[in-house]
């Protein structure tokens, strides 16, 4: 065999062998993952959405649980405009009236949700669409009356979740949720994926989203913060660092990993493959967050020892290597 080919065999080798430690690592947790509607729009819709169905069958395949939970606010405006409704917006919300919120419904659930469970499904029959309204999944309450039917979480009521996870289902979750009453409320995507990984003792909470991560600097693509804790996120959120549509997913980190998820991270969802370049890589690939200063002493001691087993596998697996 020549040189030639021997070489990027040797990286695939490399490659599985680097991912072996993590695969041993997470088989049986579960992982949370926000699917922007951002990421299914666009031109290359299909391509994004192919390599992220790819990315959670390999996740479930490896022994994951992974629980996919999905915005569309692009597509809800795109049929507002096309209703000819105009969108309005207080505090960075989406003022929600009976009528936008029934749009609401019919795109999250009859058309995202189908969309990324047919996706996942090519591969298998793995995944099941869900809403906030089955088996009382979530239940919400009206933010405040200037918003309509915009709802905050009061509860979630994992069950069903469990039941799918425990039947090796992957569920895929549209964020309308409703009160005591049955009445249906649009609720922020980033709040219920934090809030359902609390419920479920998520091992990881990730959200994908349309930049590389949280930097130090806003206009400064070098100052990528790759680890840091909730009570970092505090300061960098009191200082203005972190504003507009990225304190949602902070927040939601910051109360997820204080509430018992292990980590959180905030990654570049148009990275083909990102899912397992973070959960399978030693170097990872975004923002991390943790709970504490201890528990990112207690990860980077994890993937010194991860980094260990690694190498240590490596020079058993070389020719000659003392046995």
């Amino acid at each position: 065999m020549s040189s030639d080919s021997t070489a990027p065999n040797q990286l695939r080798a490399e490659t599985l062998v680097e991912a072996l430690p993590y695969i041993r690592q997470f088989s049986g947790k579960t992982v949370v993952v926000k699917y922007g509607g951002n990421a299914l729009a666009g031109t290359s819709e299909h391509d994004a959405l192919a390599l992220f169905a790819e990315d959670i069958v390999m996740m479930r395949l490896v022994g994951m649980r992974p629980v996919v939970v999905h915005g569309g606010g692009p597509q809800i405006s795109e049929l507002m405009a096309r209703l000819g409704k105009e969108t309005e917006f207080v505090d960075g919300l989406r003022v929600t009236d009976a009528e936008t919120v029934g749009i609401a419904r019919m795109v999250l659930k009859g058309q995202v949700n189908p969309q990324l469970v047919a996706a996942i499904n090519v591969h298998g029959n793995y995944a099941v669409g869900v809403s906030g309204v089955d088996g009382g999944l979530i239940r919400a309450q009206a933010r405040d009356e200037r918003l309509g039917f915009v709802g905050d979480v009061t509860e979630i009521n994992p069950g069903v979740l469990e039941g799918l996870l425990d039947d090796e289902f992957i569920p895929v979750i549209a964020t309308i949720g409703s009160d005591a009453t049955g009445q249906a409320y649009n609720i922020n995507a980033d709040t219920v994926a934090g809030r359902i990984a609390e419920a479920l003792g998520a091992e990881k909470l990730v959200y994908l989203t349309d930049i590389e991560g949280l930097r130090a600097q806003v206009d400064d693509a070098a100052s990528l913060i790759r680890q840091t804790t909730a009570d970092h996120l505090d300061d960098l959120v009191a200082d203005g660092t972190i504003a507009g549509g990225m304190i949602p997913k902070v927040s939601s980190c910051q109360q997820a990993v204080r509430s018992g998820v292990r980590r959180a991270h905030i990654l570049d969802g148009r990275i083909a493959h990102v899912l397992l370049l973070e959960l399978f890589t030693d170097e990872g690939i975004g923002t991390m967050v943790v709970a504490d200063q201890a528990a990112l002493d207690a990860h980077l001691a994890e993937t010194n020892a991860a980094d260990t087993r690694s190498s240590t596998t490596n020079v058993a697996a070389m020719p000659g290597a003392a046995s």
